[in-house]
């Protein structure tokens, strides 16, 4: 970075898009912290699963709420996420937990619960923050806003291939049936559904490979904010 001022992207998009590898890339490369807003509602989410709580009930959902504690740490430069002080950065991870996090983060007491902890990052730090209303919703006064998106069946494919790289069986349909499911439970909610801000640039990755993806957007972020990077 060229100055010491303070700078927010917000990333958004579906489930899938490829945001959270994208953002800590180019964290790394501008010289951000990089804060993963999915992992939270994540962490929420296996939270609920561990009390054995239908995640969809926000009846049950809400009063967990009191006894958990998220922070975020960074460790060699890689962000962690603490639940009531364990680190559960793999365990949110595993296929079950996306369902839950999912059913979450539909909850506005859910979405509130979290929105000063994520705003509080993005006033003291220059940051790369993903998620699904960070641009609408957690900063709507980003210096810069990002939608990417790719159609359902690639993102998909991507989220299956991670999936069998970490040790997860799980068949292709099955990752597909649940990211539509998520895509709609997302872009439907009442509170902060999934949509891109009104002045986000919009990518759509299809056919991309990272590295397309990755200049295509640092290319972006040079256009727009070139006074400072």
């Amino acid at each position: 970075m060229k100055t010491k001022q303070i700078v927010n992207i917000a990333l958004d998009g579906p489930s899938g898009a490829g945001k959270s590898t994208l953002s800590k890339a180019l964290a790394k490369e501008l010289g951000l912290i990089y804060v993963d807003t999915g992992a939270m509602y994540r962490a929420i989410g296996l939270f609920a699963l561990r009390q054995n709580v239908e995640t969809n009930d926000s009846a049950s959902v809400i009063p967990l709420l009191d006894s958990i504690k998220i922070d975020l740490i960074y460790k060699r430069k890689e962000q962690r996420i603490l639940l009531n002080g364990e680190d559960v950065s793999e365990k949110i991870r595993e296929h079950a937990v996306s369902a839950a996090a999912s059913d979450v983060s539909a909850i506005p007491e859910v979405r509130h619960f979290l929105l000063d902890l994520q705003r509080s990052i993005a006033e003291s730090n220059s940051v790369i923050m993903d998620g699904r209303d960070i641009g609408t919703v957690i900063l709507p006064n980003a210096d810069l806003k990002l939608f990417l998106t790719a159609t359902a069946e690639e993102r998909a494919m991507r989220r299956y291939k991670e999936l069998i790289e970490r040790g997860q069986k799980m068949e292709y349909e099955t990752v597909l049936s649940d990211m539509l499911k998520r895509d709609r439970n997302d872009e439907m909610r009442d509170h902060a559904p999934l949509k891109p801000a009104p002045d986000a640039v919009l990518l759509d990755t299809t056919g991309n490979s990272f590295s397309d993806t990755f200049a295509l957007i640092r290319q972006v972020i040079k256009d727009r904010l070139n006074d400072v990077f």
